[in-house]
């Protein structure tokens, strides 16, 4: 599997647009779907800051400017009711902005890396990059999935703290689910 930095990011965009479509056609659990754009995304755009926008020039400020944007934007996605006129604008709004920074990414400050940084230097960044991508991954999913790696203890802890009715009877599937659904 490449490692290198260019591919990575160009993987992930590939991934979003991916949950783009399944939004827009309304496959699948939107919430879900939703959960996972915003974890990708957000830990997509960290990863980046972090560590491939320092070894470029000012046309790296122009990204920064765009990640927040898309922040805001996937914020009132994630509040937004699937289904609805608002929940559809936004996914739309959300989308253009996410294009034109990919395109803005894949035609200019990608190809300008690429002649910058050598083969090693991309490598280098490719596994920074994964690393930081992955750390905040890890830390998104467990907010959006409460209890995903819990066991059935831990999760009989949180549905008793939560005052979750049935808890005793449920086995560990419908104490995550139940865990899941509790505002």
């Amino acid at each position: 599997m490449a490692t290198d930095v260019i591919t990575l990011i160009t993987d992930d965009h590939r991934k979003v647009e991916t949950l783009f479509e399944r939004l827009k056609k309304e496959e699948g659990d939107a919430r879900a779907t939703v959960a996972e754009l915003h974890a990708l995304l957000t830990a997509h755009a960290r990863a980046e800051e972090d560590r491939v926008y320092p070894d470029l020039d000012a046309k790296a400020h122009h990204g920064l400017e765009e990640h927040k944007e898309a922040e805001v934007l996937l914020d009132e996605l994630v509040r937004a009711t699937p289904g609805t006129p608002a929940f559809r604008q936004t996914l739309e709004k959300l989308v253009e902005a996410v294009t034109h920074h990919v395109e803005e990414e894949e035609n200019d400050l990608l190809p300008q890396l690429a002649r910058k940084a050598g083969d090693k230097r991309l490598q280098e960044l490719g596994e920074a990059f994964a690393r930081r991508r992955d750390e905040e991954l890890k830390a998104l999913r467990s907010v959006h999935d409460p209890g995903g790696d819990a066991t059935k203890a831990e999760l009989y802890e949180q549905a008793q703290k939560a005052d979750i009715p049935g808890r005793s009877q449920m086995d560990k599937e419908e104490l995550r689910e139940a865990v899941r659904e509790t505002p």
